[in-house]
């Protein structure tokens, strides 16, 4: 039971994810029936299998939830904005049942009930009677099964209909009891239930984990066949069922129950009963109902054939396997192993100087190739979509733009993107900061908005996607920019710099990172503290990345964060730098030039620079930055590598000789050593030594920054 009740917690994040993807269609105009549909079918699968655990807290509020969204099915009800606002919200507070539910903690009461009644005055609701529970049901366990579907005209005078249900044994393994259909039951109408007990065997011969009771109930109520059967859409397969009609006032004797080793039983109607509508293919998850046809259909439609193993549709292609996370990073550090044994037998096999055409070294590059493909495919497993953690985002602007009473309107592009698990888990706490800071500080309220000729509502938006081996995300707003003024003279009357700097528009905009520096004018729930930018800097640091911001007053700002897919390997350059070996990653290296004397200028003693292609890039000689030698003075023959920043400035990476590319395994330094300038990880070479992997961009960032004029005396890049 415990595993069950693991895996309706993993399902209810997906259903969850479900509805905050049909909102936001909804949000966006988006009114066709199976949007809505997408929405009802996920609250009300959270709201059927959180009843089979008795989670009585969130059963009743999806059950208010779901109502609401059957009125819109229904056409009763076109939402607005402040009804999608208040959708939106009710989707966050479900989510947090849902996570207080798991891990027992406890919600403030008054913020559920509050939204439980803002859903009940906007479907004008009237109180609904749950029903009374039926003799076997224990003190405090109620299932709330409104299967209120519109599936046909409701006869005039109340029917009587027989339900005949036999459980396999398999319902009983899903974690399914009886007793929660029989309540679901006793919402049409007053039950008469009788237990068949014909099949129950002697005591030695009793199998506990099979299925032996049968029940007959008697329903008296105006609901339709359909409705009834609907109720028993959550065990469908896993036991035999019939519906039939019986005259009110003439009960004929109970049919008996034959063996039950079918899946399923065909669906029996009566000459005189209009059978059920045509089957639905279901698409939602196995707890979710059938999707609301927008009209009833008045003509007979054929009985509903049997379902068979055979007649299932076929679901491979979307199979799925939850495996424990810390396997996988097992089966991740294994790979890195395997990578690194590799390139130590290359480099034994290389050592040995074998013949290139023989056996080993054709083995041995089969074998290179085969480590190639493992390791993507491990790095795959690893890699999810950051739709989830951009969904998360979306809560703080609504949480932060009600806050503040500012309109907000949030669009994320790219949420398909693929990183690292561990990049997303991570990440998340720095986008928090950058969302909020975007909606406190980047946009101006609704007055400044309209005076400056913009709509009232202010747009933020959260982008994905893969450039050059890197995942770039971006936070940007349509705001007033960022106003570089005051944001120097605020860092001087703090003495985070000294007076009379002529710093530029990035150095400007760097300030923003400082410890303590914050442009609020007094303390709030989202800014003011002094805490924030510093530490967002930090955290994408740790985690490989860079940060960086462009603003243009008036038009708005934009953070940009460029992070590695993945924490475990890299394509990387091995290149030498006075008799040390270094990696450099792939992705930020552009081209590689062999220096002549010609191609090196001088604009000042410290700034040599080469010419190439018509533009002047800067020479940055790692074995000087990184202390290994003075700086040379002859570039004859030297090897650059020309590297470059997200924003498109270029510097000339200076090296002593190139010796090959290859894979290696990021091997982190943080936790050892804390933050190296320059320094993103280390690796293990095939000779079993250790490199450091450099971060260029991070390098080219303090250097081309401490040569400017001016800005001797101040660091941004630390």
């Amino acid at each position: 039971m415990a595993e069950i009740r693991a895996s309706f917690f993993i399902e209810c994040e997906e259903l969850l994810e479900s509805l905050q993807d049909g909102l936001v269609s909804l949000d966006g105009g988006a009114t066709d029936a199976e949007t809505i549909n997408i929405c009802f079918r996920a609250v009300h699968s959270i709201k059927g299998g959180a009843g089979a655990f008795g989670l009585d807290d969130l059963v009743k509020f999806a059950h208010r939830y779901e109502t609401v969204m059957d009125h819109i099915r229904s056409g009763e009800l076109v939402p607005d904005r402040d009804a999608m606002t208040l959708f939106f919200r009710a989707a966050d507070i479900l989510s947090d049942i849902v996570r207080s539910s798991q891990s027992g903690e406890t919600l403030d009461a008054a913020m559920v009930e509050g939204c439980l009644s803002e859903l009940e005055a906007l479907a004008d609701f009237e109180e609904e009677d749950d029903g009374e529970d039926v003799e076997f049901t224990p003190a405090g366990l109620t299932l709330d099964l409104d299967l209120d579907f519109d599936m046909g005209e409701p006869a005039a005078d109340p029917l009587n209909w027989q339900v005949s249900f036999a459980p396999e044994r398999e319902l009983f393994a899903s974690g399914n009891e009886p007793r929660h259909l029989m309540q679901g039951l006793s919402e049409f109408g007053d039950l008469t239930i009788r237990c068949n007990t014909s099949r129950v065997p002697d005591l030695a011969q009793i199998d506990p984990e099979d299925a032996y009771l049968s029940w007959h109930v008697d329903v008296a109520t105006e609901a339709p066949q359909s409705d009834l059967i609907e109720a028993f859409d959550f065990v469908e397969g896993l036991c035999k069922l019939s519906v039939e009609p019986i005259p009110a006032a003439d009960m004929p004797p109970l049919p008996e129950l034959g063996e039950a080793t079918e899946t399923a039983l065909p669906f029996d109607t009566s000459p005189e009963i209009p059978p059920p509508p045509p089957t639905i293919p279901d698409t939602a998850p196995a707890a979710a109902t059938a999707p609301k046809p927008a009209k009833p259909n008045p003509k007979p439609a054929p009985p509903k054939a049997a379902a068979s193993p055979a007649a299932k549709p076929n679901a491979t292609s979307n199979a799925t396997v939850r495996v424990d996370l810390d396997r996988i990073d097992r089966l991740v550090n294994l790979v890195g192993e395997l990578v690194i044994n590799q390139a130590m037998l290359s480099q034994s096999v290389v050592e040995a100087g074998l013949n290139s055409n023989s056996k080993v070294t054709s083995g041995l590059e089969e074998f290179m190739q085969l480590t190639r493909d493992i390791q993507d495919s491990v790095m795959m497993i690893r890699a999810q979509p950051v739709k989830s953690l951009f969904q998360r985002m979306s809560r703080i602007v609504r949480e932060s733009s009600a806050a503040i009473g500012k309109r907000v309107n949030f669009v994320t592009v790219g949420e398909h993107a693929e990183v690292d698990k561990t990049v997303i888990e991570r990440l998340a706490d720095p986008l928090t900061h950058m969302i909020r800071n975007a909606v406190d500080h980047g946009l101006e309220d609704s007055a400044k908005r309209i005076a400056a000729g913009k709509p009232e509502e202010g747009t933020v938006t959260l982008s994905a996607a893969h450039k050059s081996g890197r995942v770039i995300i971006e936070v940007s707003d349509d705001g007033g920019g960022i106003n570089r003024e005051r944001v120097q003279q605020i860092a001087e009357e703090k003495g985070l710099i000294p007076e009379g700097l002529d710093l530029s528009d990035s150095e400007v905009d760097g300030l923003l990172f400082m410890p303590g520096f914050s442009t609020a004018k007094e303390v709030s729930n989202l800014s003011g503290r002094g805490v924030g930018m510093d530490v967002v800097r930090s955290a994408i640091q740790a985690l490989g990345g860079r940060i960086s911001i462009t603003s243009t007053p008036g038009v708005g700002t934009t953070f940009s964060i460029s992070l590695p897919l993945t924490l475990a390997v890299l394509d990387g350059m091995v290149v030498k730098v006075a008799a040390e070996t270094l990696v450099v990653p792939l992705g930020a290296i552009l081209e590689t030039v062999s220096l002549t004397g010609e191609d090196v200028k001088t604009v000042s003693a410290s700034n040599p620079v080469i010419h190439i292609r018509g533009t002047f890039v800067p020479i940055l000689d790692l074995g000087a930055e990184l202390g290994y030698r003075p700086a040379i003075d002859d570039y004859e023959g030297s090897v650059v590598l020309l590297i470059a920043q997200e924003d498109g400035t270029q510097a000339a990476m200076l090296v002593d000789s190139i010796e090959e590319q290859r894979q290696v395994v990021i091997k982190g330094l943080q936790e050892a050593y804390g933050r190296i300038l320059g320094i993103a990880a280390a690796t293990i070479l095939g000779d079993g030594k250790i490199a450091l992997i450099i971060d260029p961009v991070d390098l080219m960032t303090n250097a081309l920054g401490r040569g400017k004029p001016g800005a001797k005396s101040l660091d941004l890049a630390g």
